[in-house]
């Protein structure tokens, strides 16, 4: 069994790639260190702390390890480099992921060498089910390919709104898809887990709110995935994402898992407002994240007839009462113990109540909810610009979208089943960022999630003018990752040995 300990100290400076920077030299290290080796005692209470976390480098010379070691055998065949920062001043090893080679590929090296990479939060290698998942940022993908680089710039915050709302959101999907009739899923890299895409929608959410990390007082991470059966998945991100006040490597965060299926992150949204509206509560920003490697069996088992719509991706949305993008007008839910869908402890896999998983669990629930908000709102369906709801396969919303009255452009926008499949936590909420992407200033959008077991929640939300001005830094958007002309598509052998990862 690896030890705790050791695991701690390396994934703390390795997760975020901390450096250090003399003021007297200008020399770099790739560790936190209190001198600097070529100005010695004259450099103690000198040293800056760097961080490479959201910067990019340069990929210098690298090997193709044919053969890896048992850690890293699920790998198989992957590209291992140097790579610089800052014109050499550091230079780290690290692996090039999200990278697949057959055996026998011929490798071009130089179509490697020299190009631009990007830190990314991956696994780092495999372990026993008993062990510490290890993880580490000195895992890179090619810049200019499907992960852009985005800067991180803090914006000084220029209008407190009355009522709270979304300040900043970042969905992220793997570049790997399954293509299945007119069906396309996101795929997770063998080196991926619910944890790395919580990660990675996080960052893209602090990036496009441009809201300094350390005002961010609550985390809520929602996940039917966690890799962990007693752990957190908050504590990681909170952690890797830098949220809240750092202090003797403890973050000045309350870092929180939540689960109810399919809407364990929207039941959160309205927690995250309640909070940020508090006068009393000390939390200026609330970030609510979804995120899963959305589970099935193999096809022919049971529980098996999920596996034609479950992808893999995060959603994050930050909430807060400044430079809003989208107010919160109003919610409702609803609940019932209508089990349509579980997965016992200790069962790798969840099970599926067929047909009666549509009328008496999905339909019910999210037309209730749906409904009671209108008339708690005195709404009508043409009162409403977007309707966003939960997407477990392609029928099912748009069915529910004309029950409840509305019409194909109020809700197709939304659809994004067809192009990552069902991410579970992450589901509804990638459709109302696939509307934000569009959406444009006092515009309202009405979303309505689902969870198994059963429930839902319903929010009205109303665009303002910022809208516009913040999504000038997002990149990394949903149609980007839907259309991206670097999207690798994989077969169905190789889809199932990506979802069991490392």
């Amino acid at each position: 069994m690896s030890s705790e300990p050791i695991e701690r100290r390396v994934s703390y400076l390795g997760d975020r790639l901390k450096a250090s920077r003399c003021r007297i030299c200008g020399k770099e290290y790739f560790e936190v260190r209190d001198y600097c080796g070529n100005c010695g005692r004259k450099s103690f209470g000198k040293m800056d702390s760097i961080d490479l976390f959201y910067e990019k480098g340069k990929l210098e010379l690298c090997t193709l390890v044919k053969e890896p070691t048992n850690k890293f055998m699920k790998l198989g065949s992957y590209i291992y480099g140097i790579i610089s920062f800052h014109n050499g001043k550091i230079r780290v090893s690290g692996r090039l992921t999200d990278q697949i080679f057959n055996n026998g590929d011929a490798v071009d090296f130089s179509s490697f060498e020299g190009r631009e990479v990007i830190p990314r939060f991956r696994r780092r290698y495999s372990v026993g089910s008993r062990d510490v998942v290890p993880t580490i940022s000195l895992a890179f993908t090619l810049a200019d390919e499907y992960y852009p680089h985005q800067e991180y710039t803090v914006v000084k915050p220029s209008k407190e709104y009355d009522v709270p709302g979304i300040v900043g959101y970042g969905v992220y999907t793997s570049r790997f898809r399954i293509k299945e009739g007119g069906l396309e899923r996101s795929v997770p890299f063998v080196d991926e887990d619910a944890v790395t895409a919580a990660v990675e929608a996080g960052k893209i959410s602090l990036i496009h709110s441009g809201i300094d990390s350390s005002q961010v007082g609550k985390i809520y991470v929602g996940s039917e995935s966690n890799p962990y059966a007693v752990k957190p998945i908050a504590s990681k991100v909170a952690q890797v994402l830098k949220l809240g006040e750092e202090e003797e490597d403890v973050q000045s965060v309350d870092a929180v898992d939540t689960e109810f299926a399919c809407k364990a992150a929207s039941s959160m949204f309205k927690d995250a407002a309640s909070l940020v509206n508090y006068p009393d509560s000390g939390v200026k920003y609330a970030m609510v994240i979804g995120a899963d490697n959305s589970q099935a069996a193999p096809r022919g088992c049971p529980g098996g007839e999920l596996d034609t719509f479950v992808g893999y991706g995060g959603s994050a949305f930050i909430f807060g009462k400044y430079d809003v993008i989208a107010e919160i007008e109003g919610w409702y839910s609803c609940t019932s113990d209508t089990p349509d869908f579980w997965r016992r402890d200790g069962e790798p896999f969840p099970m599926h109540g067929g047909r009666f998983t549509g009328d008496p669990a999905y339909f019910k629930h999210v037309r209730k909810a749906t409904t009671k908000l209108m008339d708690k709102l005195n709404l009508t369906a043409g009162d409403v610009d977007y309707f966003v709801t939960h997407q477990p396969n392609p029928q099912f919303p748009v069915k529910v979208a004309k029950q409840l009255g509305f019409k194909e452009e109020q809700y197709a926008v939304s659809l994004q089943v067809n192009k990552f499949g069902n991410t579970y936590s992450g589901c509804s909420p990638v459709g109302l960022a696939a509307v934000l992407d569009v959406a444009k200033p006092e515009e309202r959008i009405l979303i309505t999630s689902y969870g198994s077991g059963a429930g839902s929640d319903s929010y009205l939300l109303r665009t303002t003018s910022q809208l516009v001005d913040k999504r000038k830094r997002q990149k990394l958007n949903v149609k980007f990752q839907a259309e991206n002309p670097f999207v690798e598509y994989v077969d169905y052998t190789t889809y199932r040995r990506l979802k069991l990862g490392m």
